[in-house]
């Protein structure tokens, strides 16, 4: 796979009983071209067009399909916003930090998946479905503390009719290998801070790479100079709350920019 590819060493595939159906079909995606689904896990049952999304802040939010399954990304750890009580059935973690990688805050017993292995060291391949949502990652870099890279990871999570990508602490433009491997998004919840991710000007450009509908800002602090930065040129809306509703039937024809506040958030400018 290239530059970006996974070591053969780290190439996971985790099975749940009950839950994980391996088949040899190709799966009915959302998110990529069948000769990239050839062969990969399917999901149980078809997937509900519909999904709630809820920023709790940073990175970390809470995607809800219309079947019921939650899952949360990259949970922050005490300090920056209000913990909330959450219950979900998956956890993903593209960073090794707590301020991505707080497990400890998911209630029940849901299913973890990191996308490093080896304290952030190494990438960890994820290709599984858990209830109605295939979900995988795409490995990445994220800026390191002093300035260097390090090795990072994206989450896709196709609900069947619907794209959403979670691009972790993404600090650089796309290659056309990893465009395709995250397929056709209609949702990118995108990191915009320039310190440990990509500025507002490379995070506008991997928009016109992914072309999705839909992108969240997300990793900015409340620091709304770099949020209007981003905006430049696109559609934006100011959600006065901390959810939004989408379905594909629903979503705007061009990209449009979608600023949620989580609970604990400044006010808008």
């Amino acid at each position: 796979m290239g530059e970006f590819g996974f070591r053969s060493g780290s190439r996971v595939f985790l099975t749940l009983l009950g839950s994980l159906f391996l088949t040899s079909n190709p799966l009915e995606a959302a998110c990529r071209e069948l000769d990239v689904a050839q062969g990969f896990i399917r999901p149980a049952y078809a997937a509900e067009p519909d999904a709630t999304i809820q920023y709790f802040g940073h990175n970390f939010f809470q995607i809800t399909t219309g079947r019921g399954t939650k899952i949360i990304t990259d949970p922050l750890a005490p300090g920056m916003y209000p913990t909330p009580s959450v219950t979900p059935h998956v956890v993903t973690v593209g960073r090794e930090h707590p301020n991505h990688n707080f497990v400890a805050l998911a209630g029940g017993n849901p299913v973890v998946l990191r996308g490093l292995i080896h304290s952030g060291a190494d990438w960890n391949r994820v290709s599984m479905s858990v209830r109605d949502v295939f979900i995988y990652n795409v490995p990445v870099y994220q800026n390191g503390v002093d300035g260097g890279s390090l090795k990072g990871a994206a989450f896709i999570f196709d609900l069947g009719t619907l794209c959403i990508a979670h691009l972790g602490d993404l600090s650089h433009l796309l290659t056309s290998e990893q465009i395709k491997q995250m397929g056709k998004v209609d949702i990118a919840l995108t990191p915009i801070d320039g310190r440990f991710t990509m500025p507002p000007d490379i995070a506008q450009q991997v928009l016109h790479q992914l072309k999705p509908k839909i992108a969240i800002p997300m990793h900015y602090r409340d620091n709304l100079s770099l949020v209007r930065e981003f905006s430049k040129g696109f559609k934006v809306r100011y959600v006065n709350g901390d959810t939004l509703t989408v379905s594909k039937s629903s979503l705007p024809s061009s990209t449009e920019i979608f600023v949620l506040k989580p609970r604990g958030a400044r006010d808008y400018e």
